[in-house]
């Protein structure tokens, strides 16, 4: 009976999230858990061994093929495995499949749409655009979604491109609360927390008067806590909107 050899230097791993650095002249990687390298990145996940498939160093994860210590000395400076895989996993490239790239950036796309919709409105109803309606005219322009910079950052360029195929405003919302009774007080925490600016607050024999400003994608949340809580009671009126001219406020 025939024996099967395998190179001790070779370790076989299958569905694994690769994250590979180049240094020293030489290409080094690690084998993790998918969707772990990003926790780990974002302080998320604090256990390495939840990211790390093995504490091991290799030159190609595919093939199973170890670094060498010499090598690790040189580049690294120190031959901890367990060590050298956190500085890759901190500062080396995800390396990705095309089907997992494309979910990321429709992810992304699904992200920036929110976002302008939260900060945006239609000038001639003064209401938010819903989501979905925002995401197809990005399609439409073929707005293309960069990876490496975050949604919000895009939203404030795509806001410029959308404007010239719907009408489209940044704004806030200047709304006016009027509430009474024993919710009147549990009430205006809950939006203090939703406001963008509150510009005056009035007392009266326990009802209150509220005027604040808030972003276009809090209204509907508002509007239901009022209407909930109050029992049908309370009211709130759109007073306008406040334009909101380009570098007078970022993204927040």
């Amino acid at each position: 009976m025939s024996l099967i050899f395998t190179p001790i230097n070779q370790i076989r791993l299958t569905n694994v999230a690769v994250v590979r650095m180049k240094k020293g002249g030489k290409r080094f990687e690690i084998a993790c858990y998918r969707n772990k390298v990003v926790s780990w990145r974002n302080k998320l996940e604090k256990d390495i061994n939840e990211v790390l498939q093995t504490h091991t160093v290799f030159t190609n994860v595919s093939k199973g093929q170890v670094a060498k210590k010499e090598d690790l000395i040189k580049a690294f400076g120190k031959e901890d495995q367990t060590e050298i895989c956190k500085d890759i996993l901190e500062k080396g490239e995800l390396q990705v499949s095309d089907k997992e790239r494309h979910s990321a950036l429709d992810s992304m796309l699904k992200d920036i749409a929110t976002t302008v919709a939260e900060k945006c409105v239609n000038p001639e109803t003064k209401r938010p655009y819903p989501v979905s309606m925002i995401e197809k005219a990005m399609k439409d322009i073929h707005f293309s979604v960069k990876p490496n910079r975050n949604a919000k950052q895009q939203a404030l360029d795509v806001i410029q491109q959308l404007k010239t195929v719907m009408p489209l405003e940044r704004a806030q919302m200047r709304l006016r609360v009027l509430i009474t009774g024993k919710e009147a007080r549990k009430l205006r925490e809950k939006i203090m927390k939703l406001a963008a600016k509150v510009e005056s607050e009035d007392w009266d024999s326990g009802s209150l008067n509220l005027i604040c400003l808030i972003d276009p994608g809090q209204y509907r949340e508002i509007d239901e806590l009022v209407r909930s809580e109050t029992k049908g009671h309370g009211i709130l009126e759109l007073l306008n909107l406040k334009e909101v001219t380009e570098g007078e406020q970022v993204l927040e």
